[in-house]
């Protein structure tokens, strides 16, 4: 493809030298170039990619697109544009053939509930005979195909080839998780969303938001901005959670029509009769389009919001209530989320990826509601990222279950202790038991919290407190099969982990 194909996507741009040049790929990583490259000089977090335009000519970059025309390269052809980041991502989709503009895109927002959503809204667009490809913090996938996942939304150049790829391995359409870091980092710009979901907001990545109000306005843009309806996709819809204190706001400020979706109050989507139990739940669910009566195997209410915002999607998709109802009754499990560890302790040990302080509230609220034992949750938290969250999640975890064990989640480049005690200091004000481990040797008798550094030991302590009867929750890294200590990682799965320390004593 040309340089002056790839042009065509843009509007405002002033190009320098011959738009004739042959492009072979697209970067903005300059250590990526190779010749017949088109380099793109973006501003970053922690760098200025202009700087590296020099080394990017030298390793044989075909053309250059920058905002800083002071920094323009001398020899080959440039483009000055006022923003990068749109930039590269339109021009990735025409790069890429733009396949989101003739297949279905479903983008879901939110803090919790991204992924179960996803594989509810994979599972109805099979029912409905649309085999879909799913992006998200676990893989990009399609059948047989699956590209790793750098990121839960990757640059806009590594996002439009995977759906590529996806697409020539015969996907007819795309759900896909929306992070507010690729919001406000304009990484889906290129992507034509044929429905937008918002899930819900709760205290995350303030690391890098700072602000709630920020982060807000992060996960507003798929709704305010890439919701517009356009020739290509004039019949784009919102499908928003009201439950949730910002779903009102997110609605206001959508461009599209919004199907509304709660468990409380009158929303378009919503349940009429529930009834929940280890076995999961039951429910007849009011639809524009009619009620469905549905069953479910996931647990819980923060699921059966998962399910309403999937059913939500699918009536905003106009697919068929028959698929719809199959589409979540056909649902089995998600990677991580929710999921049972088997064992032969009667115990039921289940690994979840709450990290966040309403995503583990949930997570025990539910387990409160079908425990018949004590519950035992094991969790920590990501060093390098929002230290605020680590006290409240100590409270709700050391609350909410007979026994917490605070352990490391990945520490990355700080020290494993003072996370620890970061996520203490939530605790102590609610008066319980410290243990120490050698207390431990022989059970607990109240309810109380223990501090174990290392996350394998934590696993086994845990596993031999762990009675018949009891919950044992691993909470925090759920399908993630590494720990990153320092900056390595290192390979570490709960599952494997667990499966292990249950099954000591018993061969």
């Amino acid at each position: 493809m040309t340089l002056d194909e790839l042009l065509i996507t843009l509007t405002d741009s002033e190009i320098h030298g011959s738009t004739a040049v042959s492009i072979s790929a697209l970067t903005c990583d300059s250590r990526m170039v190779r010749p017949g490259v088109l380099f793109f000089a973006l501003r970053g977090v922690q760098t200025d990619g202009h700087r590296y335009v020099d080394q990017a000519v030298a390793a044989g970059a075909a053309a250059v697109v920058l905002e800083d025309a002071a920094f323009a390269p001398a020899g080959i052809p440039w483009v000055k544009v006022p923003d990068g980041r749109t930039a590269m991502g339109h021009m990735a989709a025409r790069f890429n053939g733009d396949p989101t503009a003739t297949l279905p895109l479903v983008g879901i927002t939110g803090t919790n509930g991204k992924t179960t959503t996803t594989y509810l809204i994979e599972a109805i667009l099979a029912a409905a005979g649309r085999q879909a490809a799913v992006l998200g913090t676990i893989s990009y996938r399609f059948g047989t195909t699956t590209i790793g996942a750098s990121h839960t939304t990757p640059e806009s150049t590594e996002l439009q080839s995977a759906f590529r790829q996806l697409a020539d391995a015969g996907a007819r359409a795309f759900v896909m998780e929306v992070s507010s870091h690729a919001l406000e980092q304009k990484r889906v710009d290129g992507c034509h969303f044929d429905v937008g979901i918002f899930s819900n907001l709760t205290r995350d990545h303030l690391d890098y938001h700072v602000t709630m109000e920020q982060y807000l306005d992060a996960k507003a843009r798929l709704f305010s901005e890439l919701l517009r309806p356009t020739p290509e996709k004039p019949r784009r819809r919102a499908a928003v959670n009201m439950d949730d204190p910002y779903g009102a706001e997110i609605a206001r400020r959508s461009a599209c029509p919004v199907v509304t979706f709660g468990i409380r109050g009158e929303c378009a989507v919503r349940p009429i009769s529930v009834v929940s139990s280890v076995s999961g739940i039951s429910a007849t669910l009011v639809t524009p389009a009619g009620n469905i009566d549905i069953t479910s195997r996931l647990l819980g209410r923060f699921n059966l919001a998962n399910i309403l915002a999937a059913v939500a999607a699918g009536v905003a998709l106009d697919l068929p209530l028959e698929a719809i109802k199959h589409g979540i009754e056909n649902h089995t499990t998600v990677p991580g989320r929710m999921e049972r560890v088997e064992n032969r302790r009667g115990v039921t040990c289940l690994v979840d990826y709450a990290h966040t302080g309403d995503a583990l509230e949930n997570v025990l609220a539910t387990l409160k509601e079908i425990s018949v034992g004590r519950i035992i949750t094991l969790f920590g938290c990501g060093g390098d990222r929002d230290n605020g969250k680590r006290p409240i999640m100590g409270k709700i975890a050391a609350g909410m279950s007979d026994l917490a064990i605070v352990t490391s989640d990945n520490p990355r480049t700080e020290e494993p202790l003072p996370i620890l005690e970061q996520i203490k200091s939530g605790i102590v004000p609610l008066g319980l038991r410290e243990y120490g481990t050698a207390e431990l040797t022989g059970g607990f008798t109240e309810k109380g919290f223990t501090l174990v550094e290392n996350r394998r030991e934590a696993i086994r302590l845990a596993a031999r407190l762990a009675r018949p009867g009891d919950i044992l929750l691993l909470a925090g890294k759920g399908h993630e099969d590494y720990q990153i200590i320092g900056t390595t990682k290192h390979h570490f799965d709960d599952r494997e982990e667990a499966a292990a320390a249950l099954a000591e004593g018993l061969l």
